[in-house]
């Protein structure tokens, strides 16, 4: 075990002499320090979670993101390594739940049939719908509509964290943005991305201001989505349905934009 104690004088220190020596004391010590940050992040994911999906599992696949992140991580780009880390352990949760196949085929399907409804009826009527209008559409009463969306919710937790590839087929960008950037880039690559974000930014404006402040607050400020329910003072389960309804129409948007676009 490691003995080496990390705190807010040393720790600029080890990273920079962790990038020279890749010195395995260190790296032990850095996964040490930021466990807590893995149940962290795995206590927020499994609050939008089936029963069946064990939090014990979730902080597993989150240390492997956090290990990622230890070796990816660059100092002299001014990032703070916590916010770095979380994008990382949320997404190393999120790949091995996707290679899991966890989430029901009839949720998926159900979930790809709201998406279209919104992108058809955008496309018609030039605007953001209702959720009045997407259930007249579906056929369902405005409550059914809701609690479909509340049935959705744990397959839409993953959602935001898709990856949106650009034409060259190894570079990335998360939906959340990935904070990496690899100096390496081309300008057209660069551009490119630029491009991106954009897209995102603007597709993510055009939400009602409710389910833009649900994703703001989860997605940017970590809060759990009890948190929220008292920032916004409605229920734990009106955040999850608000939430939901946000990564449905982003979804909509972003699929069929990036079918255009690349």
């Amino acid at each position: 075990m490691s003995d080496i104690t990390i705190d807010e004088k040393s720790e600029d220190r080890l990273w920079l002499e962790y990038k020279k020596t890749h010195d395995p004391s260190i790296r032990e010590a850095f996964i040490k320090q930021y466990a807590p940050l893995v149940r962290y992040v795995a206590g927020k994911v499994a609050s939008g979670m089936p029963n069946s999906v064990e939090f014990e599992d979730l902080v597993g696949f989150g240390v492997f993101g956090l290990i990622d992140a230890i070796e990816k991580f660059a100092p002299e780009k001014g990032v703070r390594f916590k916010t770095y880390a979380v994008t990382r352990i949320h997404g190393a949760i999120y790949d091995e739940l996707r290679s899991l196949d966890w989430v029901p085929r009839s949720v998926r399907q159900k979930s790809r049939e709201i998406e279209e409804v919104i992108h058809k009826l955008e496309a018609q009527l030039g605007r953001t719908v209702s959720d009045k209008e997407i259930a007249a559409d579906l056929g369902i009463s405005l409550e059914e509509y809701h609690n479909v969306a509340l049935k959705i919710s744990g397959s839409s937790i993953l959602s935001l964290n898709d990856i949106w590839y650009t034409s060259d087929d190894n570079d990335s960008i998360s939906i959340i943005e990935s904070i990496e950037a690899p100096s390496s880039l081309q300008p057209d690559t660069v551009i490119e991305k630029a491009e991106v974000k954009r897209i995102i930014i603007d597709a993510i404006n055009t939400l009602p201001d409710k389910e833009k402040k649900v994703l703001i607050l989860y997605y940017y400020e970590n809060l759990t989505l009890k948190e929220i329910g008292h920032v916004l003072a409605v229920t734990e389960s009106r955040v999850s349905q608000l939430h939901t309804k946000a990564i449905l129409r982003l979804r909509a948007k972003l699929t069929h934009i990036k079918k255009g676009v690349f």
